[in-house]
């Protein structure tokens, strides 16, 4: 038997934050070492922390890009790898380390690979990630040399620190005296020909997976499934490590740092911690990766006549004989989360980290008692419950964070959720003539289930004042539609009142603190959710307008079942009398005859609207295309001229209300549809919003079928429960500028 310790490891780094990362780089190395692993590996850009790619290339002294090309910037993060060379870091252990390389005039995505204080090769990334949220085709060249390796002149200040002038860099592996090791970086796995192919015939044993992959919901079976099958036909040990948390931006990179033995998972990080630092570890046998491969007549062929790939020895030895002392590692469950827990977890954990990096001393949030307010505090609700876990289970740091952001004093530290809310979050509900009681009643009920600080406020002095300065100015005061006034009147009414919500929000957000002798600042919680983006169903600068959004890309059906969720399984009971509610902004009166509906006022429901998302984000419909495929898919409830209705009031409206993404609220990334104008949808946000071209077409197809029904054999209709075309509220606040 040749039985190989290997350890890959979970990383919260913090882009830029260089004495934070290589805090946590030091710390699993210790605990890798101290488990007795021979390979030690860390995620991709572990040094510089991945979202640095995000910092634009400037060259002020102070202020840079950390993937600049200036002397300085490349002093920083090679000073870092040095730091580790020096020391006894890498005595007796493989270690790949994630950092950004410069190459004569090109910049590479690259794996470091060290033992004994010695670079032994750099292995440069040769498939970049540049779609959804990733850009690295902007920062980084892609190495295409996939021959031999090239000579790599170290800087100056590293070769005479560590009396090594060059090292071999390119596509290859390291071959031991008893295996093969090679790296393959993130979006490589995903690739059409994956290296671990080629160097699986080439007899690499031992693959090393550097990630920084963010969270999206419903994604880590796709993600475990590439490993399990990277090594399920061919073989091999699949190491995966990544980063975890928030490292400055929009996104959430959760973890799950795993080690697969022949398509089987034999060790699994946490997808949602607090931690900073998490290690796994396997005891593993090569020799059950070699039997494997000489089971497999096809491999055995393929690897008769493989193409070459270059390789460094290494006249080292990493495994060790049979030892009964020593336990082999077995294939253990997946740890699955449903969505709900995602949620949950999640958008929890990235609000923590925002909160201790950012100097905050708080949340803010305008609680209605609605889903989405409601969504955002059972969120900061479970945050505090995860601290307090941590806490209790001996995490220092989250402790030493915890004291600061609450305001301890004297030894103490949190011990009760509850209380810890009552510290830092803290609710107000902005409640007008045309709010009702439930709603009112239902605020200030789960705000005390959290245990948060609540405020209960009546914005409609404010209203009538702005309203009293138009009139004077203007002689004239507008009225809601069913007092008499015109659809202009109604929408400028509901306007006023959720701007003014907005600029009450960030006022007891700044002054809060200084009301209760605190240091800091509160941060505004947005509450909008992705549907409501992508329909443009909110007004500019209203509550949507906030700090951060941690619900920003969730949509309202996955809100809904959290909900249900949250209520069991947080203890926030009211919850689920809030998901049972119609929802509503309650920014019209209400009258014997008439109340406001959100779905009324869209004109189509939160479920249609999740398709609409769908088709046009991630099968990338246009107006006929998905008018085409929604005969397929409502053909049996719809008639075409139905669904055409659907589709280009659809596209109005979201054509009209594009503009309002560019302003946006930071919002945690958690869906494949996100209309987020940021860095993920960059589309252009002025339409023609009739779509002559589009509509005509969709209209001459649904004369061709002379208006019959459509018959689609065996077909159901998959989404929408609603067969009526819902008839447009021109009143519709969404459409405020």
């Amino acid at each position: 038997m040749r039985l190989l310790k290997v350890a890959t490891c979970n990383l919260n780094q913090w882009a830029m934050d260089f004495e934070c990362n290589m805090s946590n780089i030091k710390a699993s190395i210790v605990q890798a070492k101290a488990a007795g692993a021979a390979i030690r590996l860390g995620p991709e850009l572990e040094v510089t922390g991945y979202g640095c790619m995000r910092v634009r290339l400037v060259r002020v002294q102070f202020e840079f890009g950390l993937f600049n090309s200036s002397s300085w910037v490349r002093i920083l993060r090679w000073d870092c790898l040095k730091e580790l060379l020096l020391g006894d870091w890498t005595n007796d252990i493989l270690c790949s380390i994630g950092m950004p390389v410069i190459k004569g005039a090109e910049r590479y995505n690259c794996q470091v690979l060290c033992m004994n204080k010695r670079i032994i090769m750099i292995r440069p990334k040769m498939c970049l990630a540049n779609d959804g949220n990733y850009r690295e085709l902007r920062w980084f060249t892609a190495w295409k040399q996939r021959g031999e390796l090239e000579e790599f002149h170290l800087p100056i200040e590293i070769s005479e620190a560590l009396s090594q002038e060059s090292v071999p860099f390119g596509y290859g592996y390291i071959q031991f005296i008893d295996t093969a090791v090679a790296a393959e970086v993130c979006e490589e796995l995903f690739s059409p020909v994956p290296p671990h192919a080629e160097l699986a015939l080439n007899g690499v044993e031992v693959f090393m997976n550097a990630s920084g992959s963010h969270h999206q919901l419903r994604k880590l079976d796709i993600r475990l499934n590439a490993f399990m099958g990277a090594t399920h036909a061919r073989g091999g040990v699949y190491m995966y490590s990544n980063q975890q948390g928030c490292d400055g931006g929009r996104l959430y990179y959760d973890g799950c740092a795993c080690i697969v033995v022949n398509g089987d998972v034999v060790a699994q990080g946490s997808q949602f911690s607090l931690k900073d630092v998490e290690v796994i570890t396997s005891q593993v046998d090569l020799d059950a990766v070699a039997s494997l491969r000489g089971s497999i007549s096809s491999f055995q062929e393929q690897a008769s006549c493989k193409v070459k790939v270059s390789s460094v020895y290494v006249p080292c030895r990493l495994t060790q004989s049979f030892n009964l002392k020593m336990t082999l590692s077995s294939p253990k469950k997946i740890m699955y989360h449903s969505p709900q827990e995602e949620i949950a977890f999640g958008p929890a954990c990235w609000l923590w980290d925002y909160l201790r990096r950012s100097g905050a001393s708080g949340f803010l949030l305008p609680l209605s008692g609605g889903a989405d307010s409601s969504s955002v505090a059972a969120i900061v609700g479970c945050m505090c419950q995860l601290v307090v876990k941590e806490i209790a289970n001996g995490d220092e740091q989250v402790k030493t964070d915890a004291k600061r952001i609450g305001n301890y004093t004297n030894g103490e530290f949190p011990s009760d959720s509850k209380e810890f809310a009552k510290r830092i979050f803290y609710t107000v509900f902005m409640g007008s003539e045309n709010s009702s009681e439930a709603t009112k009643m239902r605020a200030k009920q789960l705000a005390d289930e959290i245990g948060a600080w609540h405020l209960d406020v009546c914005i409609d002095g404010v209203v009538s004042a702005v309203l009293t300065l138009f009139q004077t100015v203007t002689g004239m005061r507008p009225r809601y539609k069913v007092d008499g006034g015109s659809n202009v009147e109604n929408l400028g009414l509901q306007n006023i009142q959720a701007r003014m919500r907005m600029v009450l929000a960030f006022m007891l957000a700044s002054l809060l603190p200084w009301v209760h002798s605190k240091p800091g600042f509160y941060l505004v919680l947005g509450s909008s959710n992705v549907d409501e983006g992508l329909r443009g169903y909110l007004t500019k600068y209203d509550c949507s307008s906030a700090d951060i959004n941690p619900i920003g890309s969730i949509s309202k059906q996955d809100l809904r079942l959290f909900l249900r969720w949250a209520a069991t399984n947080l203890g926030y009971q009211s919850l689920a009398e809030i998901e049972a509610a119609p929802p509503t902004a309650e920014l019209e009166p209400i009258r014997s005859d008439y109340s406001q509906l959100d779905e009324v006022d869209m004109g189509m429901t939160y479920e249609e609207l999740s398709v609409y998302g769908r088709m046009r984000k991630i099968f990338r419909c246009g107006p006929v295309s998905m008018f085409k495929n929604l005969c397929y898919k409502w053909g049996t409830k719809l008639s075409p001229a139905e669904v055409a209705e659907k589709v280009k009031y659809f596209f109005k409206y979201y054509s009209i209300n594009r503009h309002k993404m560019t302003v946006l609220t930071p919002s945690y990334h958690a869906e494949s549809y996100s209309p987020e104008d940021n860095r993920f949808d960059l589309r252009q946000f002025l339409y023609n919003s009739k779509w002559p071209y589009q509509f005509k077409k969709i209209d001459e197809i649904v004369d061709g079928l002379n208006g019959d029904s459509v018959a689609f054999p065996g077909e159901e209709a998959s989404y929408g429960k609603e067969v009526g075309v819902v008839a447009a509220n021109s009143g519709d606040p969404s459409a405020g500028l």
